[in-house]
């Protein structure tokens, strides 16, 4: 089979399967547009004006070009494709890539929709890439669709690898930052300061992911929130079970006026008994991946030179 042939077939393949589950696939329908006239009266008797800006910029939005319409319609049905790969629950899975860090810039909407995209993208490369080798080797019809089932297996596999991964970076980061901001609040508490107070100098002075966190604490404060709702917030996002128990017990010497220098010193020193034993097994753990060429490469080679005497010794020669 000519190279440039099976090449151009499996491009003209993947590109009708993309179009044709764009054009297939549609994307689901919002149900503010749908809900919103609905709840005009209401937002009267509120006192409220009607929301009516939303809707007229979605109608006035709808219009344009066919050209934009039909990019808008494929990548809705992208998208739409994308959501089918990516198996789970939305909200875990928005809650997933906020605490692994992963598109940062983006909001909650935008990062799920470009992890979805990354998935269909990583999918269909590795399937198209498998089966294009598959075509190459002359392969029967029966190995092409199974080398593409494995590219697509493989390309969600990575992509959740991906996403497990960065939160585990994450949650050793925070993990590593957690004694040192621990021991900075407690100290500025110590000569008089409030836990506000401490949070405010941690946040100017200090980087991180676990300033990262507080930061956002201190925007919702500045907002109108308290900083009980504020910090039970973090508590709840943070991907690190023992940030969560720090801020937890922020939240709650703030509320019951307790000492709260001698609580994180406490903690601090949990979280440094925590990581010196997770160093250890870490220690012993590369001890045995150290041992494991010795045994498996070394040992038989030395086995054959003890060996290789024995049948000359025994019948001699």
């Amino acid at each position: 089979m000519n190279t440039g042939l099976a090449i151009g077939a499996v491009a003209a393949s993947v590109t009708f399967a993309v179009v044709g589950a764009a054009l297939v696939v549609r994307p689901l329908r919002r149900l503010g547009p749908r809900v919103r006239p609905y709840t005009a009266a209401a937002r009267v008797d509120l006192g409220l004006r009607p929301d009516v800006s939303r809707r007229v910029g979605h109608r006035a939005g709808s219009g344009g070009s066919g050209c934009s319409r039909i990019l808008r319609s494929i990548s809705g049905g992208l998208e739409g494709l994308a959501g089918l790969l990516v198996f789970g629950d939305e909200e875990s899975l928005a809650l997933r890539l906020r605490q692994s860090g992963l598109y940062q810039g983006l909001d909650g909407a935008r990062r799920l929709q470009a992890y979805r995209m990354g998935a269909l993208g990583r999918t269909v490369l590795f399937a198209g890439g498998l089966v294009t080798l598959a075509l190459l080797t002359n392969g029967s019809a029966s190995r092409v669709l199974a080398f593409g089932l494995a590219g697509t297996f493989l390309g969600g596999f990575l992509t959740r690898s991906r996403l497990a991964g960065a939160i585990r970076r994450r949650r050793e980061s925070i993990r590593a930052e957690l004694y040192t901001i621990n021991q900075l609040v407690a100290m500025y508490t110590r000569v008089g300061g409030g836990a506000l107070e401490a949070i405010r100098y941690v946040v100017e002075r200090a980087r991180g992911v676990v300033v990262d966190e507080l930061a956002e604490v201190m925007q919702l404060h500045e907002r109108g929130w308290s900083l009980r709702e504020a910090l039970d917030r973090a508590e709840s996002l943070t991907p690190e079970p023992e940030a969560a128990r720090t801020y937890r017990l922020v939240a709650t010497s703030q509320e019951q006026g307790s000492d709260l220098a001698e609580a994180l010193l406490g903690l601090s020193k949990d979280l440094r008994a925590q990581r010196r034993d997770d160093l250890r097994r870490q220690a012993a753990r590369r001890r045995i991946m150290m041992v494991i060429p010795v045994v498996v490469i070394l040992a038989p080679v030395t086995l054959l030179f003890m060996a290789a005497p024995i049948p000359s010794i025994v019948f001699g020669g």
